[in-house]
């Protein structure tokens, strides 16, 4: 091999094994950051968990009920927090807020099962959360078919992107939403469904869980892990 071909040999694997390195790098300080685990096997059942509050974007008739219930089919039992009544309509989005969680770059994972609701069904988690009125929310819906992730911004929510899916009430999916500066991934099961890129919520803000409308809906296992930055 004549010498500057034998150059380009060895920047090409010089450069590839920088890269390679990078990405481990990246990766360790992932898997190693610090996570938060919601289980809500620790509450006692018919109480709201100790540092969850419940709030509402929009004017609902009066606040939802939510409370942690025991059940069979949690995906860790015995317990799970689920939205249990609500008079709820229209735009009105009911929430529930972890007060004391704080995450910019995230990569959150919740479990949700779809119970009942005429007019919507089905929900998801929110993050960067100011308040009640300015979040990302990335939600299923078993009526309408479609998985999508949203901006509220002053109360109004604008779609960002959407797909078809079908999900059924009654039965858990598992919901995982990665933030990194302004790129937005979800996933549903597993599989890759949504990207999007949006500037509107900068910094680091509380996670919480949401429905609309009339939709009960139970969540289980909520795990945020932050990207750390190196």
């Amino acid at each position: 091999m004549n010498p500057s071909a034998l150059r380009s040999v060895l920047l090409v694997t010089l450069v590839a094994s920088g890269c390679a390195s990078a990405r481990t790098r990246i990766a360790t300080a992932r898997s190693t950051a610090p996570s938060s685990t919601f289980n809500f096997d620790g509450s006692k059942a018919g109480t709201l968990p100790e540092g969850w509050s419940i709030r509402e974007t929009g004017q609902p008739t009066a606040t939802a009920t939510w409370m942690v219930v025991a059940d069979s089919t949690a995906p860790s039992k015995p317990n799970v927090l689920a939205l249990t009544k609500t008079e709820a309509h229209g735009s009105t989005f009911n929430l529930a807020i972890a007060d004391n969680s704080s995450f910019r770059d995230l990569d959150l994972t919740v479990e949700v099962k779809a119970v009942t609701g005429e007019e919507d069904q089905g929900g998801g988690p929110i993050w960067r959360c100011k308040d009640e009125n300015n979040y990302y929310v990335c939600r299923f819906n078993p009526l309408e078919g479609n998985y999508r992730v949203y901006k509220v911004v002053n109360g109004r929510r604008k779609q960002l992107s959407t797909t078809r899916v079908e999900t059924e009430p009654g039965k858990w999916y598992s919901v995982r939403v990665t933030m990194i500066d302004n790129q937005i991934t979800c996933y549903l099961d597993g599989k890759k469904l949504l990207e999007t890129k949006d500037d509107t919520f900068k910094d680091a803000g509380k996670v919480g869980l949401w429905t609309k409308a009339d939709a009960a809906t139970r969540f289980d296992d909520l795990v945020v892990r932050p990207f750390a930055k190196r």
